[in-house]
């Protein structure tokens, strides 16, 4: 949204966003997210959680498996429904996949602010850091409970192993949520979400929105303003989210036809704004601009995929490569 702005495109929602009264309906990382240069520009629609752990309980079950909490306990579940023939880590070898993964992994291994050091103000000892190494060595290590076919695979196919009692865990945004949500499966019976390994009271977001173009016809402007109020209304963000498995932006919604991961969410949201642990997400758009995010989706994959690559050099690689990119 901000290199739209800076190429002169977007429109000026100020006027239809004092009347409907958004500073006081959304929480302030979602109203700056939503401008450009103090001026709103996008209506959001939603707040994704990215750092989310997805579990089939039925399948630990079958592998004598005990639902994990730190990544010990992860690997220690994972060799026993690797050992039972089951699929421990569900994946889709895509770049976005991959750094949506090792998000969560530096989030869990290194804290928020070593995070918002890396990916949000993309500092070079950070990239190239000893705890970058270990989330390197830690992604490295979730590979080894892939399935050969995951190269290649869609995010929702990915899921789909989980609906069908074929996998045990994935770590993806809450948009997985929508998946089993139209397969009929219920939260906390038939799958569980959980913060990723070290991520509890921490939440990296993704915000969807549409951004608003500067238009000449009148009828369109007043079109634009139609669209943007309706997003905002309580309804559209009640049903638009149901089903999407997101939360709301809207604060002071009524959450109660949620269900227990989009209500945990909700609350994780606002807590770890007030913590200070609300970071944006590195994977999906909101940390860094289109051509930083790309020398890392390239750096992580490269890493992802060649097993002789150590992460000395992966992290080494990262930090020049996000450089290499800001000059660009």
């Amino acid at each position: 949204m901000q290199e739209w702005g800076d190429e002169g495109v977007l429109t000026n929602l100020n006027s239809v966003a004092e009347s409907e009264k958004w500073n006081d309906l959304l929480p302030s990382v979602v109203a700056d997210a939503m401008k450009y240069k103090g001026n709103y520009v996008a209506a959001p629609v939603n707040v994704h959680r990215v750092n989310w752990m997805w579990l089939n309980p039925a399948v630990f079950k079958k592998a004598g498996a005990e639902i994990p909490k730190t990544w010990d306990e992860l690997f220690a579940a994972a060799d026993k429904i690797k050992a039972a023939g089951l699929t421990a880590i569900a994946h889709g070898g895509q770049p976005w996949q991959d750094a949506t993964t090792f998000e969560s992994i530096v989030l869990g291994t290194a804290g928020a602010d070593f995070y918002r050091k890396a990916f949000v103000d993309l500092d070079p000892a950070s990239l190239d850091s000893e705890a970058m190494v270990k989330a390197f060595d830690m992604l490295r290590k979730t590979k080894g409970y892939t399935d050969k076919d995951a190269p290649g695979r869609e995010w929702n196919m990915a899921t789909a192993m989980l609906i069908n009692d074929k996998a045990a865990i994935q770590f993806m945004g809450d948009w997985a949520k929508g998946e089993f949500t139209a397969a009929k499966k219920e939260a906390g019976k038939d799958f569980l979400c959980m913060p990723a390994p070290g991520t509890a009271g921490m939440f990296t977001f993704n915000i969807d929105s549409f951004a608003m173009f500067e238009l000449k016809d009148e009828k369109n402007k007043a079109a634009q303003v139609d669209l943007a109020k309706t997003i905002m209304e309580p309804g559209f963000q009640e049903v638009f989210n149901l089903n999407k498995g997101s939360i709301p932006a809207r604060l002071n919604m009524d959450m109660a036809k949620f269900d227990t991961c989009a209500k945990d969410s909700s609350a994780e949201f606002v807590k770890s704004a007030a913590d200070k642990t609300l970071v944006p997400s590195m994977a999906h758009g909101m940390a860094m601009f289109s051509a930083v995010q790309g020398a890392v989706y390239d750096t992580v994959t490269k890493f992802y995929n060649d097993d002789a690559m150590s992460s000395k050099d992966a992290a080494k690689a990262l930090a020049s490569a996000v450089k290499a990119a800001q000059t660009k």
